[in-house]
């Protein structure tokens, strides 16, 4: 992956006429008409996002965007607002549910931005007022999940075992003067496991955003306590609460168990990094067992 991609890409106004009006027709047409996010869900990813994607979308109060997972903020951010915009619901149907619910939210959830710190740059810039919500997973399960679905896409052909001796060897060959955005575009970007050091991740958003703005939820808490955490996130939200009908997970693949001895290793990996994070937070996510 090239650091430039992120924070270089050309800006022309041919792509943005064919992005609005040609593929997104309608909707790009009507993009001056519609209404922009209220909150982000900036990642990570193989957390359980697009199952709260879902889950978010039935609360009468919120309407979804488009899709998941829209990338503006980092590899679409060269469409400009326009098209962004013709992602999300109209100022009418912001009208319609605020007069039945008297109030209306509308959400960007992009697991890769969490990782992207010139994002948290430009959601600052757009939206400063803006709430983030951040689902964390155990960063062993992460990594596994990651390299599962690289396997499903690219056909890696090294096992687990394999992929993250590699990728051990080569973080501890690291030598980093700044943690920049071309260290997060080069070496977070292409690893499986520094992909699970949460904190370094963090830090730029709770720099740029107040702590009232931020909510950190457990992946394993959405996943084994749907309905608990939902409502934890509405309060957030300063919505009311809500019994959502369907809470069915969304995008999961079944594979096999992690050989133990794997998983003893990351364990003693991740330790360092994870207590980092609980003393941070101030709160014990129990990763390290």
């Amino acid at each position: 992956m090239q650091f430039n991609n992120y924070l270089h890409t050309p800006k022309t106004s041919y792509k943005r006429f064919y992005h609005i009006l040609i593929k997104r027709h309608f909707f790009g047409i009507t993009s001056p008409f519609r209404v922009l996010p209220d909150f982000f869900v900036i990642g990570p990813g193989r957390t359980g996002t697009t199952s709260l994607f879902h889950y978010l979308g039935q609360h009468p109060s919120i309407s979804k965007s488009a899709y998941d997972e829209l990338g503006f903020f980092d590899v679409n951010y060269h469409l400009g607002l326009n098209w962004y915009r013709s992602l999300f619901p109209s100022i009418l149907n912001k009208f319609l549910v605020k007069l039945k619910t008297k109030m209306f939210l509308t959400y960007d959830v992009t697991p890769s931005y969490v990782r992207r710190p010139w994002v948290a740059k430009r959601i600052k810039n757009l939206f400063p007022k803006s709430k983030l919500i951040i689902v964390l997973r155990n960063p062993i399960d992460k990594s596994y999940s990651t390299y599962k679905l690289y396997v499903k896409q690219s056909g890696e052909k090294r096992t687990f075992q394999e992929v993250i001796a590699d990728d051990m060897n080569d973080i501890s060959n690291w030598k980093i003067k700044s943690k920049d955005d071309e260290y997060f575009a080069t070496k977070i970007e292409n690893s499986i496991l520094a992909r699970g050091f949460y904190l370094e991740q963090l830090l730029v958003w709770y720099e740029m955003f107040p702590k009232d703005q931020i909510l950190i939820i457990s992946s394993e808490e959405l996943s084994g306590n749907t309905r608990a955490t939902m409502n934890q996130i509405f309060k957030f939200l300063n919505l009311p609460e809500y019994e959502m009908p369907n809470i069915s997970k969304v995008n999961v693949s079944p594979y096999s168990q992690m050989d133990e001895e794997t998983r003893k290793l990351l364990i003693s990996f991740f330790k360092p990094y994870n207590q980092e994070l609980y003393k941070f937070l101030n709160f014990n996510f129990e990763w390290d067992k």
